[in-house]
């Protein structure tokens, strides 16, 4: 074999190997955006390079895989969705208070189905892997509850946030907490800011 023939095959190698290389870090860049969704292009937005996001996300992936998650029982979905309610009625009188009772609520589900609970980020980080697509609206319902606790949340602002742990909650129980078929008006939201499943 010549040494023309050696160099177009070891090119040719070459080629195929960075080929293959691009379509693996491809599968796994849109493996991540699937999972993660607009969690994906948050931490992107946060990070340096794109695969120290990357690199993020999997290690995400990793220590999620070491929790024990908990399937909630029959009877605790029900409590659940009772206490929501209880929470919705409220907020026709107290919106300041029905806002921490739901961010409370919403703080005792994760804690149940076995997610830390101590630490706020590390808390967003282990949630992120199967309920990303909700996040967003859990952090703007707590930010809206620190600026309650501080007295500078307006009524729209605490009925928003109450619509955004919703959106949580239901994602977590599995279901929505109050079906869409009853008719109660002392619910924050309307079938427009409802959240979808």
């Amino acid at each position: 074999m010549s040494s023309t023939s050696i160099l177009v095959i070891v090119v040719i190698v070459v080629v195929l190997a960075v080929l293959v290389g691009v379509v693996v870090v491809a599968g796994r860049r849109r493996a991540l955006r699937n999972r993660f969704g607009p969690e994906y292009d948050r931490v992107v937005a946060e990070q340096d390079s794109r695969s120290a996001a990357e690199r993020e996300l999997r290690e995400r992936e990793r220590r999620h895989a070491e929790l024990t998650l908990n399937p909630l029982s029959e009877e605790s979905r029900e409590r659940y969705a009772s206490a929501w309610e209880e929470i919705q009625a409220r907020f026709v009188d107290e919106p300041s208070e029905a806002v921490g009772a739901a961010d409370e609520l919403v703080t005792r589900l994760v804690a149940e189905r076995g997610y830390p609970t101590e630490n706020y980020e590390d808390q967003l980080a282990h949630l992120s892997v199967e309920h990303a697509r909700t996040l967003t609206n859990y952090r703007d319902a707590h930010e809206i509850n620190l600026a309650n606790a501080r007295g500078e949340a307006s009524t729209e602002q605490l009925r928003q946030a109450v619509v955004h742990y919703r959106a949580l909650f239901a994602d977590l129980l599995g279901a929505d907490p109050v079906p869409q078929n009853r008719s109660d008006d002392t619910r924050p939201d309307t079938p427009q800011d409802a959240p979808s499943r």
